[in-house]
């Protein structure tokens, strides 16, 4: 299948340009048939589920906070078969509630496999959504998202490229490491140092410092079956998402 076909938009790169209704027919009509929803939005979920409808978009993966994950799975469950999802991603630990040592990584990974089994009873896979701090080595010289991983093989790993970069980290490498485990990838460029700074220092796809269609390739390659674009602060989500929609052409 072409990378075209395996497209996906992170709505969270639009968050700050409502409405809803208007970001999906904009995404629409410069050719997207994928996007990626995450909690914020789940609130209003028979709106947008048949927002999506109306836009005939899918939406095969999505992010779901760890609080609801674990404290009301049936919850949960319900938004990822309402939205028909054959992915569903926690993306992110607050500061809190992230360990500080190898130990502490493994145990969180435990947490992440005992989802991760309630999931896949229900056909359903879920991964893990890095950022930076994930690709920080730890005193005794291991990575946290090696010690998550180790945890249970049924955890998927949802590789954010550009946060490995930002991290000091090479993504072909890690990609590479993890081959079989990959369930998608979040595709996003990092800008040259002291460029985009309103932006946060992040690119459009092929327009910043990573070679973008090399790591797409070899995430395809290791079994990625989506590729969801995200920029964190676009000043313009209607630029970014056509800029994206563009390389994936070259891709």
């Amino acid at each position: 299948m072409a990378p075209l076909d395996l497209l996906s938009f992170q709505l969270y790169s639009a968050r700050a340009f409502p409405p809803l209704e208007t970001q999906l027919a904009t995404l629409a009509a410069l050719g997207y048939r994928q996007v990626e929803p995450y909690g914020g939005l789940y609130a209003a979920l028979d709106d947008l589920a048949a927002a999506l409808q109306r836009r005939s978009l899918a939406a095969p993966s999505g992010h779901f906070g760890l609080d609801l994950l674990e404290g009301d799975f049936a919850a949960a469950l319900g938004i990822a078969g309402k939205l028909q999802m054959d992915l569903v991603i926690a993306p992110f630990p607050p500061p809190s509630q992230r360990p500080n040592d190898a130990p502490g990584w493994r145990a969180f990974g435990e947490r992440l496999a005992a989802i991760a089994a309630k999931f896949d009873a229900e056909g359903i896979a879920f991964g893990w959504h890095n950022h930076d701090f994930e690709m920080r080595a730890l005193p005794d010289g291991s990575y946290p998202l090696d010690r998550l991983l180790s945890a249970s093989e049924r955890i998927k790993w949802q590789a954010d490229i550009g946060w490995i970069a930002r991290a000091g980290e090479d993504p072909l490498r890690w990609i590479a490491r993890y081959a079989g485990r990959i369930g998608a990838l979040h595709v996003k460029d990092l800008a040259k140092p002291g460029e985009n700074e309103k932006e946060e220092g992040w690119a459009d796809p092929g327009a910043g410092t990573l070679d973008v269609k090399a790591i797409v390739s070899a995430g395809i390659a290791a079994g990625a079956k989506i590729l969801v674009v995200e920029h964190d602060a676009p000043s313009d989500y209607e630029r970014f998402a056509r800029n994206a929609f563009a390389a994936a052409r070259g891709w």
